[in-house]
């Protein structure tokens, strides 16, 4: 693709952005920032949270996928809508009851100060990572689309990534981010549909065909319950959906903060499983343009990449796919990564000042200034981490470092598990080592576990284990002494 062309669709495409954020953000303050004033319609969070669970890399990597693992994939988002059922009517009841605006502060009031800033901690660790790398497979696109060609140092393509989300995001805030990631949403799924329409008109298929093509697929095998050491057996996956879920959304600011805008609980309800139960489709969708492209390659005598992640790219950029393809892709991959990277931003900028700041205990005209320094740093601190990934340059060791950020979702899991499920109350200070310790151990049985468990290969359910580890770990350090409210906050 021409770089003018890819260039010119981006500065339209965030012009609109910054222009929507401008008449949303109109008289913000905190309120608007953290919570959206607590007015937003839980249908547009609903469907601006597909493309934040939707992120750059799922774009890419859910449609390579089906090279390996068919449709096995599925067997997780049905264990999603599990997870997000237990978010639905346990976890988020209790924070609107606590009227929270950091999820964490729960841990502060059930175990006390250590528990809360390590829960707090850990959140910033992963969602930095998380978000930086995202962010990092962006900046890659941009500099290879447009930048490289017109001499723009890496440095600078990656200031302008952050600065783009920093402009759209600073004022705002999540009252800005529903709306902006409704419109991300629409144009993710857009770039998935239409590549799907236009590799059946190429192929000259009508929507039965299109439909039994996928159908008889040897792609298109989705449940697995023959061998239970394998990654893909269903009851490994189903059960891991469901616990990533609840970590990953009900234990995560990011996504927790957006529902916590909804008006009251039962919209956020409403939003919750009507979000969930489109997600089940959206992912059909996404694997179907998987199979699709596999057989389009064949059928064309396209060498299909090495990587599973690179065969969506490659054919909707290499013109094969037409010209409407290569750019709703651009913008879909855009949309996808930022969605997901702006809500990462203002999560880390919301925890940072309550949960390390105390901002809710100063004055207004002083929260707002904190706040907006806060995100500034935020900004520069995804700055930083990403420069860093690009001086590794080893993709496979940034992308371990990506997948080090999830060991610590167990100890949130544990933590969260141990303060609901009892009644017991901890030795506070001690709690930071255990949530050390309960990851390493689990890294270290995943890596023997084939020795050790008779061939038993860990998948997804990793997490699993690293949260009982540390509630196992929580149990060690109980005490007799009492909380108070407990009835409260369990």
């Amino acid at each position: 693709m021409n770089p003018v062309l890819i260039s010119s669709i981006i500065f339209i495409y965030f012009l609109f952005l910054i222009g929507l954020s401008y008449f949303t953000s109109k008289g913000a303050d905190n309120q608007s920032f953290f919570l959206g004033n607590k007015n937003s319609p839980w249908y547009l969070v609903a469907f601006g949270m597909i493309g934040t669970s939707l992120s750059g890399v799922t774009f890419i990597s859910v449609p390579g996928w089906v090279g390996d693992s068919q449709f096995s994939y599925m067997q997780m988002v049905l264990g999603y809508l599990l997870g997000y059922a237990v978010i639905s009517f346990v976890l988020m009841p209790m924070y609107y009851r606590l009227k929270l605006t950091s999820i964490y502060t729960y841990l502060d009031q059930r175990f006390g100060f250590w528990s809360y800033k390590t829960g707090a901690f850990y959140f910033l660790l992963s969602r930095i990572v998380g978000a930086s790398f995202r962010l990092f497979l962006v900046a890659n696109v941009l500099q290879l689309a447009i930048f490289d060609s017109w001499g723009v140092p890496y440095a600078l393509t990656v200031a302008i990534t952050i600065l783009l989300i920093w402009v759209y995001t600073h004022k705002g805030g999540i009252k800005t981010i529903v709306w902006t990631d409704s419109l991300q949403t629409l144009f993710m799924l857009a770039a998935v549909g239409i590549t799907i329409w236009k590799i059946s008109e190429q192929l000259d298929w009508t929507f039965t065909e299109l439909f039994h093509q996928i159908d008889s697929s040897e792609y298109s095998k989705m449940f697995f319950f023959d061998d239970w050491r394998s990654g893909k057996y269903f009851w490994k996956q189903f059960l891991s959906g469901a616990f990533i879920t609840i970590v990953m959304t009900g234990l995560e600011q990011d996504m927790m903060q957006k529902n916590l805008s909804c008006r009251n609980i039962k919209e956020a309800q409403w939003n919750m499983m009507s979000f969930s139960t489109v997600l089940v489709f959206v992912n059909v969708l996404f694997l179907s343009l998987g199979v699709m492209l596999y057989y389009y390659a064949n059928e064309m005598g396209i060498p299909i990449p090495s990587q599973g992640d690179e065969l969506y790219p490659t054919l909707a950029v290499g013109n094969e796919l037409g010209l409407t393809v290569a750019v709703l892709f651009i913008l879909g991959l855009i949309a996808a990564a930022y969605s997901s990277a702006d809500s990462a931003l203002t999560a880390l900028t919301t925890s940072v000042c309550i949960d390390f700041l105390d901002v809710d205990k100063r004055a207004e005209n002083e929260q707002i200034k904190v706040r907006k320094r806060v995100h500034l740093l935020m900004s520069l601190v995804l700055y930083l981490v990403i420069m860093l990934f690009s001086l590794i340059s080893d993709e496979s060791v940034i992308s371990s470092l990506f997948k080090a950020a999830g060991y610590t979702y167990g100890p949130l899991l544990g933590l969260y598990a141990f303060g609901m499920m009892t009644k017991k109350q901890v030795k506070d200070r001690w709690v930071p080592l255990v949530c050390i310790i309960s990851p390493i151990a689990t890294y270290l049985l995943q890596l023997n576990s084939k020795t050790l468990l008779n061939g038993y290969e860990f998948g997804f359910e990793i997490i699993i284990l690293n949260g009982l580890l540390t509630f196992l770990g929580l149990l060690l350090l109980q005490t007799k002494k009492p909380i108070a409210q407990v009835s409260e906050l369990v």
